[in-house]
Parts: structure tokens; sequence; C-alpha cells
């Protein structure tokens, strides 16, 4: 049996008295298109944060790949195969489209530490990083200094970037955020180009998107798991109905 790409266990955050994520299980297979959805303050970006390691759950376990991660580094969960992009870009602005796709895919590979050595002296890495721009539609912007580029292309530069390290479990933080419909188009088609093998956990405010593109959803709400389920379970959900699709069968 091959492990799930993620198990979260009873996992819980609380800042003071607020319970941003409240006794969250979830549970991802391997390959798998899983959405999170709920209304902001729901808790989808902390328990994204929760996932990759930028915060410690107050309580409860995280698996990945079958291995407990709760209290490993960010980096620790990167070397497992996890990569994530935000609600807010993080790209090296001042660096060219190549270059942060040099770092991304250098940021794995052992090579990193040969510190007297230019990154594109290796052939290839530039290969790889070449590979990946032309993936996502990059290539007339491979020497243009990533600041430069426009809105929707930066937000197609940072899931290249999040490919960089082959990740077996990809989270995606509203990455229609801010784009026009002709981008927000653009970039659909590129996530569902994704390899059916890497298992993805996306964060989408658009249902037409997220129900499109997942499988499985899971609703939070005031960071607890309001239901969870195929698609189609859950889009015929009266809770759901009501509070989130603003739509309720007679």
């Amino acid at each position: 049996m091959t492990a799930p790409a993620l198990v979260l266990e009873h996992v819980s955050r609380h800042f003071g008295g607020l319970k941003a994520v409240d006794d969250v299980a979830l549970t991802v297979a391997a390959g798998e298109r899983h959405a999170v959805i709920g209304p902001n303050g729901a808790g989808k970006t902390t328990l994204f944060n929760l996932i990759s390691g930028e915060l410690a759950p107050t309580t409860g376990r995280i698996g990945l790949f079958g291995t407990d991660v709760t209290r490993l580094a960010p980096y620790q969960r990167a070397a497992l195969g996890i990569a994530r992009t935000f609600q807010i870009t993080k790209l090296f602005p001042g660096l060219t489209v190549l270059e942060n796709v040099l770092l991304a895919s250098e940021a794995l590979d052992r090579r990193k530490l040969s510190m007297h050595r230019a990154v594109s002296s290796y052939p290839d890495l530039e290969r790889k990083a070449r590979q990946l721009i032309d993936r996502f539609a990059l290539s007339p912007f491979t020497g243009e200094v990533a600041g430069n580029l426009s809105y929707g292309d930066q937000r197609k530069l940072e899931v290249a970037l999040s490919m960089a390290g082959q990740p077996r479990l990809l989270l995606l933080d509203e990455p229609m955020a801010g784009l026009s419909a002709a981008e927000s188009r653009t970039m659909h088609a590129l996530i569902e180009q994704l390899d059916p093998a890497i298992a993805v956990l996306l964060i989408e405010h658009d249902m037409d998107v997220a129900f499109s593109f997942a499988d499985r959803i899971t609703v939070l709400h005031q960071g607890r798991v309001l239901t969870a389920g195929h698609r189609d379970e859950v889009s015929a959900n009266r809770t759901v109905q009501e509070i989130y699709l603003g739509t309720v069968g007679e």
C-alpha cells in the first residue's frame, strides 16, 4: 500500500484564545486533487502554514508520505517532497526569471553546497530550468527581471518555482488571486496539466475552479472542518449551499 501524501490528525493551532485551526483531520492520497474552501478567516492559510512547517501545531500530528513531520523544519519537509505557493508572490524580484528558476532548481540539489561555482555552470540545472520556464509559457521573459513581469506572469513563475524541486505534494494557496479572467483561465489550464502523480492541495475562493479541479473538497468554517468528501457530496450539502455557494435547493 502506498502511504498517503498527507495525513493530519487532530491538528490545532491556537493564538492565545483564538483557535485558528481547531481539531482538523485531513488525508490526501498520492496523486489526489483536493481543495480546501471556506470564507476569509476560516483558517485555510494557517492550515497550509502548519503543513509546510511555517507554524508548529498546538496539538495534533502531521504526516508526509508515512513520516511524522510534526516537529520538522520547513526545509526538512521540502526534502521529503512538499512544495507550496503563497497568497502573495514570493520571488526574487531583482533576479531574472531564469535566475529565479535556477535557484529553485538548486535548492534540493546536493550541489547547493558548492559555494565557489556559479549555479549557471551546471548545464543540467540550466536545462531543467529552461524546460520549466517553457512549460509555464514564460520563455519570452527568460532574461527579464522578475519584478518587471505582469502580476499574472509573476504568479505563473511562482508555480514554476514550486515545481522546480519535483515535489510529490504541492500546496497551492489561491493561485488565481488577483488575476484577470483570461489569466485565471491560463493558470487553471496550467495546474490541470500538472503531473497526475503529484498530490495537489488547493486553497481557492473561486468555487467553479475548486469544484472543477478537485475530486475531494474539505470545507473549513471557523477553523474546523464543516464537511469533507467527494465534490458531488459537498456541492449537494445544504449547509455548504447556504453559507458558501449562496444557493439553497427547494
